[in-house]
């Protein structure tokens, strides 16, 4: 069978058909030149990821409200956390000016309790519990200690979990087989026990939780340390500061420590929120703040106590304390991208 299709000749004539039009000057009328880039820090890049993740910004923009109301909150209320008043107690919320369009205007059940009671001239932004003391002031009395507690748990996640990781990790051998056998005794025991042991030889509260948080709420942080210790310790630049004759010391807190800095920094973020949940949940039973003293905790378990008749009592600890926990999560993601853009698409 004849093939009649044509197959292209090979030659080594050359084509010179080619006119001007048949090529087009980049950025024609100017002088080509290479661009150049400007150089941004480590940190700078860090920040341009963050700014992307709008979950994150909106969870820092959050936080940093709160902790504003924490601080300025108790002092532009015009009333102290801890004053009883029998004839104010269970007011609804009533804000000025915002009463004017329906909402926080004193009403419960179709009733102006305000009014009622003959206080017109009387504002409760979040109303008053049932010993007439005022919510506003109390809630961001509450905050300030989760605040406390949260700063707290951070700062003992870097001191102490990563400082214990660490030297567990380096080391090895014996002394790693020790450090985790004292971790895995701490680790089963409950908090809920630690606390209630706490109580029995010093007074409730804040420094309870505190010393608590300082027996078990390092572990988690001081395993990852140790596992990011075990990756790197064997890594070149490792070995040649060895070499070179660095102590151990040096070698853990000056060559290793910064290269896993920023890994340890977003997980104590991450443990914030499970500390300020702690705290809330034994002031909640009562192993926690102690009345008169004012927890988000505390304040939703007397709220609790009057859900059914006055539930704006329990609404305003429910939402920051809500709205905290929420923000320090979605902070702590935001971080991790943006110190690893990469873990984002893995």
């Amino acid at each position: 069978m004849s093939e009649n299709t044509s197959r292209p000749v090979l030659t080594n004539e050359i084509i010179d058909d080619f006119t001007e039009k048949d090529f087009v000057f980049v950025q024609q009328g100017e002088k080509l030149h290479d661009k150049a880039y400007k150089t941004t820090s480590y940190m700078a890049d860090v920040w341009m990821h963050f700014k992307k993740n709008k979950g994150a910004v909106a969870g820092m923009i959050i936080i940093a409200v709160i902790i504003v109301l924490a601080i300025i909150g108790p002092m532009i209320s015009g009333y102290t956390g801890e004053a009883i008043d029998l004839k104010q107690q269970s007011l609804p919320p009533r804000m000025p000016g915002l009463e004017k369009i329906g909402i926080f205007n004193g009403y419960e059940k179709g009733v102006n309790v305000y009014a009622e009671k003959g206080f017109t001239d009387v504002y409760h932004w979040f109303g008053t519990d049932t010993n007439g003391r005022d919510l506003w002031t109390r809630v961001w009395e509450g905050t300030r200690v989760s605040q406390i507690v949260a700063l707290v748990a951070a700062a003992i996640d870097i001191v102490i979990g990563m400082t214990y990781g660490l030297v567990s990790g380096y080391f090895g051998g014996k002394v790693d087989m020790i450090m985790q056998r004292i971790v895995e005794i701490l680790n089963g025991i409950p908090t809920l026990v630690i606390v209630t042991l706490l109580g029995l030889v010093m007074s409730g509260g804040i420094t309870s939780i505190i010393f608590a948080l300082m027996i078990t709420g390092w572990i988690g942080m001081s395993r990852i340390a140790r596992a990011e210790m075990l990756k790197l310790k064997e890594s070149e630049y490792v070995l040649a500061s060895r070499t070179l004759g660095a102590k151990s010391v040096y070698i853990i807190f000056k060559d290793i420590m910064p290269n896993i800095f920023g890994q340890l920094i977003i997980m104590s973020m991450f443990s914030i929120p499970n500390a300020i949940f702690t705290e809330a949940f034994l002031s909640f039973v009562g192993l926690g703040i102690q009345p008169p003293q004012a927890s988000l905790g505390a304040l939703i378990s007397d709220g609790y106590k009057s859900m059914t008749i006055h539930p704006f009592i329990l609404i305003a600890p429910i939402v920051v304390l809500a709205l905290l926990m929420l923000s320090f999560n979605l902070f702590a993601d935001g971080l991790r991208d943006a110190f690893d853009p990469n873990q984002k698409q893995g």
